[in-house]
């Protein structure tokens, strides 16, 4: 016995003796010089590294923190707070009201409604381990394709304090509830596609799988810190050094391939081609392409995670970009059709906000300008005459807007980047854009996520297909998913 008290003794001797070393070396570290403190100062305009001044070359600390160590900017945090603000009103109500005028009147509260369902089931599953999963860092050769269930899981340790390297004057939280409006409207926007034909308890089921299969693993490749094909935030240990400002990968062509997918599984609506199926309501699309317009600002400015000179680029690109589209979209109509349409200049200004997207962060003006005529110009012919030629039953032109925009504007992010603009370009030669390596990496990323939504959503719909069914009955659909499913009608009169 008393062989075993000294041994318990001699370690916890051993222990102490330990922790009081690390606590000396820690608290004598020398205290930081003027110079190092008001180069943390000079950290918080620049948006970087607070730290930077009080590290070796090894990353090693040699001086002790100084006072705006391990504390959120306050302008940098209000920004963010503005944008995960503007994020969701681009959702709720924008997409709401951009879809809910497209579609016939029998259908508009059923898409207010899958709106407002996503919107809570994702933050639910955002909370549990939705956020752990994109953003935790993973580990082995895991870490490249998704996080972890347990690092942030229920968001654990998701406070006030700074979220790291990538986000050094932004508190945790506030980076988690941004990122959360993106996880939201990324599985909306596929309601585009099935519009008018697909069941509530479907969709319930469809997107808690297909958040699983593709958006939490991309998330995770394309934005994190040890993703597959994180070209900038993970520069040395990316395979696809691809860059993706605000999510034309993540967001616009994840949901964009997938709605055509699942688009095709459920087949055309009943009467397709043979029925009237115009918008009710083009007053509702304008007010939500509007508001869209506006909530973007947060979603491409927001994706700086500051308030600095490359989210003011992303500000200025994406106005120009979506101005253009907005008139190129119509001046197509009129020459075409002979009249230029208000669902036309709502179309361009999503068309061009979905291809600037990728490109805002890291294109200058003049780039934004070209990225706005094919934003105006490509869609609209995938819209106006690929649609017809092919006759698939993309409801709301997900697949024209979002899968072929995003496509695009990953490509164009390649050809376009800007050195001057901003100097994270993982592909260069000698401080300039080395465009053709870059867009090599950009065709990969794009075809990782084709393959990515496209396999995933052929899982989910099979899956929901065998546990509920996707499509209602043709009694249900024929009468309308708003008093069959709802029990509610939109208008009364």
């Amino acid at each position: 016995m008393k062989k075993l008290f000294l041994t318990l003794a001699l370690m916890a001797n051993a222990a102490f003796g330990t922790f009081s070393l690390r606590a000396d070396t820690a608290t004598n570290l020398p205290s930081p010089t003027l110079e190092q403190r008001v180069a943390g100062l000079e950290a918080y305009i620049n948006n970087s590294d607070p730290s930077a001044s009080l590290k070796d070359t090894n990353g090693n600390m040699t001086a002790q923190n100084t006072p705006v160590m391990n504390v959120a900017g306050p302008g940098h945090n209000t920004w963010m707070m503005t944008s995960t603000a503007l994020v969701l009103f681009m959702t709720l109500p924008g997409l709401a009201l951009f879809y809910g005028g497209l579609v016939r009147r029998k259908n508009v509260l059923s898409v207010l409604a899958q709106c407002f369902l996503i919107t809570g089931l994702v933050t639910i599953l955002w909370w549990i381990c939705g956020f752990s999963m994109a953003f935790g860092p993973g580990t082995g050769s895991h870490g490249a394709f998704w996080g972890d269930l347990k690092t942030y899981a229920f968001f654990k340790d998701v406070n006030g304090s700074p979220g790291g390297a990538s986000t050094p004057w932004v508190s945790i939280d506030v980076f988690a509830c941004f990122q959360l409006t993106f996880a939201i409207i990324t599985p909306a926007l596929i309601i585009g596609s099935i519009a008018e034909r697909m069941k509530f308890s479907a969709v319930f089921i469809f997107i808690t799988l297909w958040m699983f299969l593709v958006y939490f693993p991309l998330a995770h490749m394309v934005w994190s810190t040890t993703g597959f094909m994180s070209g900038a935030a993970n520069a040395a240990g990316a395979k696809i050094k691809a860059i993706d400002f605000a999510g034309g990968t993540v967001v616009h062509m994840s949901s964009g391939w997938s709605a055509i997918v699942l688009a095709l599984i459920l087949g055309k609506r009943k009467g397709f081609g043979k029925e009237n199926f115009t918008p009710h309501s083009v007053v509702l699309t304008f007010i939500g392409a509007s508001m869209l317009w506006v909530g973007w600002y947060g979603f491409n400015a927001g994706s700086e995670v500051g308030a600095d000179g490359v989210a003011a680029n992303a500000f200025t690109t994406t106005t120009l970009a979506t101005a253009i589209a907005s008139f190129v979209w119509p001046m197509w109509e009129w020459i075409t059709r002979g009249k230029p349409t208000v669902v036309g200049f709502s179309s361009g200004a999503v068309a061009g906000l979905v291809v600037i997207t990728p490109a805002c962060g890291w294109v200058n003006p003049t780039g934004a300008v070209w990225i706005g005529i094919a934003a105006g110009t490509i869609p609209w012919f995938m819209c106006y005459k690929v649609k017809g030629w092919l006759g698939y039953d993309d409801a709301l032109d997900t697949f024209g807007v979002h899968a072929i925009g995003g496509t695009v504007g990953a490509i164009m992010t390649g050809l376009l980047c800007d050195v001057a603009v901003n100097p994270a370009i993982p592909e260069q030669l000698n401080g300039v854009a080395d465009h053709a390596k870059q867009v090599v990496e950009q065709f990969k990323a794009v075809g990782v996520t084709i393959a990515l939504s496209v396999i995933g959503t052929i899982v989910a719909a099979y899956i929901t297909k065998v546990l509920v069914g996707l499509r209602p009955s043709e009694e249900v659909e024929m009468a309308g998913l708003d008093i069959s499913e709802h029990g509610e009608e939109g208008y009364h009169g």
